[in-house]
């Protein structure tokens, strides 16, 4: 895949599934050169396999549908260009979309009640005079913030003190009623209150802290969220199952009391009512010990309170735990990462499990209905695929990776499990380029640190495998998948294990792989890849070249200066200046020989853009080869979620950096030939 070919990428939204059974909608999403932005609609696929997939919607950015319980509507979200996602309404039969809300930052998330008549939602209310609420009133003339807490802004958002994410509900409009037709004229000149078109929403909440993942309760009557509730707890990391009544009545919280549903990340009651599922995961006896905590499923029993955990110790749902959904049946449909896969799991309240999707693939969503399972997932040939669940394989319905695959032929990845220095098992891949070598390597890096590499699609090591390049990538000690004890073996000894696994793997590959070649090797990372390339390169001199991208440089800096900053270093490292320092790249950075590209952007309030400018600096002075690559207007999610335009410019600058220094046929550096 080249650089110029990222808009042949789509990938889906997590689908719904119509009541019948018989059919599902997902939201297809790509990067567009041209409107330099996501776009994306929405398709119907039949089940049955009687009908190509069709589309539904035309408009610029359609995404989330959801369709209602009783079948009739279909909901999602709607952006316009450099507009906000509003939420929109079309029958499930067909029709024109009908935008109802017109919220000034947009809406976030939203759900259904039981009887299909309206739609909760959750959307950022601002302060007045904030966020374009006043005419004349910019961003650069706003009211000077006044800051009183730890936690209050937040990477891709902002600010968050003065625009909270509050509760909202609307009555979804009668599918017959008359079309709004808005004033004009000596009408318009008449009217002395001009009518908007739109359904009134009600907000419900208002209790200067964010709310999340909206549920309705099995009644209707009650609206769940996930919050820390109360104001007075909002420089902590515990969160809480809030329930709101609709009728104006105060919000209370649910009290779970269980230690290891301290920070609560989503939460849905069982369709009679008898308890709730919640996703949650334990904070230790500090209230911020949250490295490499596996998020568990619990239940949480209506009839006396009690709450349990009913999931394995080794299953982890932390990989998208806004995608847990309850069938009719009454099962959790939950996303289990493991070993470089994710799985679709169902459980019932009283511990039973049910593996329903399995195998060398990613499931990214999951729904139910009509008795019919259905996911939306990624493999090694494409970026999200639909496939309904039947016993524990998959069936596939879609092909929306053709045009990926008419664009570029992919790589497979190869599973490879390697060997660290004290001998553990490190589990990785490798992905080689075409011809017999020998191949320049490139050794990549995840962030998180508790995150995991796939053997699914992924752009990065599709761009470098194409430019002639053997791909190495691997999960350390510190990543998700593999257990507690894997993922928290760095906590306080980062740049330790970790270093030492990704080096073995490294050797491994080169050993196992006799065409790569292993004079010639660069080493590159984001965020926690960025931290453990800068403290490799320190620390080893083998790297013709590096490049570390956003990068976690300096946890005595990261501390005031993140959106994170206040517990994460602390948590990581130790909180004792001599810890930080210990395991700091920017303490090492005279030790660092390898010439080193470094990537950041402007607005990452995750990684603050300080990092990056303090280690290109101090590698300038010592006279390392080294630049500096800045993306304005983008942040920490550049290389995943950023403008297509950035995306292929960083792809470019990339592959400049390593023609320089690694060239390839495919790659040459300057006065070389392709050929």
């Amino acid at each position: 895949m080249k650089p110029a070919q990222l808009d042949s990428i789509l990938t889906l939204s997590p689908p719904t599934v119509h009541a019948s059974g018989t059919r599902c909608a997902v939201a297809a999403t790509r990067p567009d050169f041209r409107a330099d932005a996501a776009v994306g609609q929405l398709w119907e696929v039949l089940l049955d396999g009687s009908r190509p997939p069709r589309r539904l919607t035309r408009g610029f950015r359609d995404t989330a549908p959801r369709y209602s319980p009783d079948g009739a509507w279909l909901a999602f979200l709607r952006a316009a260009p450099e507009g906000r996602p509003q939420l929109a309404i079309v029958e499930s039969e067909g029709g024109e979309p009908r935008v109802i809300t017109n919220r000034l930052l947009g809406v976030e998330q939203f759900a259904w009640s039981p009887d299909s008549r309206q739609i909760a939602f959750t959307s950022r209310e601002p302060e007045p005079g904030r966020y374009g609420g006043t005419d004349g009133v910019g961003a650069r003339a706003e009211d000077p913030r006044l800051v009183t807490t730890l936690n209050y802004r937040m990477n891709g958002t902002g600010y968050t003190a003065d625009q909270r994410a509050q509760l909202f509900v609307l009555s979804v409009p009668d599918a017959d009623e008359e079309p709004f037709v808005a004033a004009r004229g000596r009408a318009k000149a008449d009217e002395a209150d001009a009518a908007s078109g739109f359904p009134e929403a009600r907000q419900l909440t208002d209790h200067g802290v964010d709310h999340a993942g909206p549920s309705f309760s099995a009644d209707g009557r009650s609206v769940y969220t996930v919050s820390v509730f109360d104001p007075e707890s909002i420089d902590t990391l515990a969160s809480r199952v809030v329930r709101t009544p609709l009728d104006g009545g105060e919000s209370t919280a649910v009290v779970l009391a269980e230690p290891g549903t301290a920070h609560v990340e989503s939460a849905v009651e069982a369709p009679d009512g008898s308890g709730l599922f919640v996703l949650a995961s334990g904070l230790g006896d500090s209230g911020t010990d949250f490295v490499g905590r596996n998020t568990r499923l619990f239940w949480h029993s209506a009839s006396d309170g009690s709450t349990a955990q009913i999931s394995a110790d080794d299953d982890d749902f932390g990989e998208a735990p806004g995608a847990l959904r309850v069938d009719e049946d009454g099962r959790a449909l939950v996303l289990a990462r493991r070993r470089g896969v994710v799985s679709l799991l169902a459980y019932v309240p009283s511990g039973g499990r049910e593996v329903l999707a399995d195998g060398d693939t990613v499931v990214t969503g999951a729904d139910a209905a009509g008795g019919a399972v259905v996911v939306s997932f990624a493999d090694a040939a494409s970026a999200g695929e639909l496939a309904v669940a039947r016993g524990t394989g998959l069936e596939r319905l879609t092909d929306f990776g053709a045009l990926l695959r008419e664009a570029a032929t992919p790589v497979v990845p190869r599973e490879l499990v390697g060997e660290s220095a004290d001998g553990s098992p490190v589990h990785g891949w490798v992905l080689l380029p075409e011809g017999d070598g020998p191949h320049p390597v490139l050794l990549t890096i995840h962030g998180g640190p508790f995150a995991q590499y796939t053997g699914a699609w992924f752009d990065e090591a599709q761009v470098y495998a194409a430019a002639g390049y053997a791909v190495v990538m691997c999960n350390p000690r510190g990543s998700a998948g593999y257990g507690e004890d894997h993922a928290r073996a760095i906590r306080q000894r980062m740049g330790t294990v970790d270093f030492e696994d990704v080096l073995g793997f490294l050797d491994s590959a080169l050993g196992a792989y006799p065409h790569l070649d292993r004079d010639r090797l660069g080493i590159m990372g984001g965020s926690y890849g960025g931290y453990l390339t800068a403290w490799t390169i320190a620390h080893d001199h083998r790297f013709r070249a590096a490049i570390v991208e956003r990068g976690f440089l300096d946890p005595e800096s990261f501390v005031g200066s993140a959106d994170i900053g206040w517990f994460f270093p602390g948590e990581y490292t130790g909180w004792s200046g001599d810890a930080m320092r210990a395991q700091s790249p920017m303490a090492y950075v005279d030790d660092v020989e390898t010439p080193t590209l470094v990537i950041h952007s402007e607005e990452d309030w995750r990684c603050p853009i300080e990092q990056a400018q303090r280690y290109y600096t101090a590698l300038r002075l010592r006279g390392i080869e080294t630049e500096l690559l800045v993306f304005p207007g983008e942040n920490h999610e550049l290389s995943r979620s950023g403008t297509p335009h950035h995306r292929r410019q960083r792809f470019d600058h990339i592959l400049r950096w390593w023609a320089r220094h690694l060239p390839t046929s495919e790659n040459p550096g300057a006065g070389e030939s392709a050929g």
